[in-house]
């Protein structure tokens, strides 16, 4: 998975595919958040859950253990590791879920640039990404050390041919799982290696390479290049 990714509505309406009676706190605000080129250390909107209550935050998109400091901070969390590997453990238990409306993946295409590509759900409903991080929970300030990785499974079906990666996105009954604190660990692992929604959910097209430079903002970086949907 390449580290692009839209997240331009509003967080009310990314909440309100989840279905969830919970109470909301959100330092998100309610307007839409248009961004639509969102790239890796920038401050993305992330939910979670504590107790009966929602909370919705920006946090930092990559995270890193505080002792591995020869190395950036991935933005990525391979499937088949997270769960028990040194690096993620102290995270691991911390689930959220990103919510975004799209993401970009580059394709070599012969010619002297790759070309990005636009991934989204066939029926353009929010694309509800598991995430695991480091967040503020209990009332405490945003620290320096926060932030947050998407966790990724092997691409199947046509999306191989645009990426070998992709996130692991949960349906809505499943994402209020995945939030759920009272939800065991060895059962959040199953969702994410097993459960994730088919290539069949997608659909993508070809983009502008303005999308390439992340100065870039604005609704033309999704529009397709005519006749590029697939």
């Amino acid at each position: 998975m390449c580290g692009r990714l839209s997240q331009y509505t509003g967080i009310h309406d990314f909440v309100a595919v989840l279905s969830m009676p919970n109470a909301l706190v959100s330092a998100v605000g309610s307007q839409p958040l248009e961004r639509y080129n969102g790239a890796p250390s920038q401050q993305l909107a992330l939910l979670h859950q504590e107790e009966d209550t929602l909370h919705a935050d920006l946090v930092r998109w990559g995270w890193r253990p505080h002792w591995a400091k020869d190395r950036a901070a991935p933005i990525n969390a391979r499937v088949e590791k997270v769960a028990h590997g040194p690096f993620y453990r102290p995270i691991w238990p911390n689930r959220a879920i990103t919510p975004i409306n799209n993401w970009f993946e580059w394709v070599d295409e012969g010619g002297p640039k790759k070309q990005p590509y636009l991934i989204r759900r066939r029926d353009q409903a929010p694309v509800l990404c598991a995430a695991i991080g480091q967040f503020p929970t209990g009332g405490r300030e945003p620290g320096e050390h926060d932030g947050f990785v998407i966790i990724t499974a092997d691409s199947a079906g046509g999306m191989v041919d645009i990426h070998d990666r992709r996130p692991v996105v949960l349906t809505p009954e499943l994402a209020r799982e995945w939030l759920d604190p009272a939800t065991p660990k060895e059962r959040a692992e199953q969702i994410a290696l097993h459960q994730g929604e088919s290539a069949e959910a997608f659909e993508w097209f070809k983009v502008d390479r303005a999308i390439g430079n992340v100065r870039n903002q604005g609704p033309e970086l999704i529009r397709p290049i005519a006749d590029s949907l697939l």
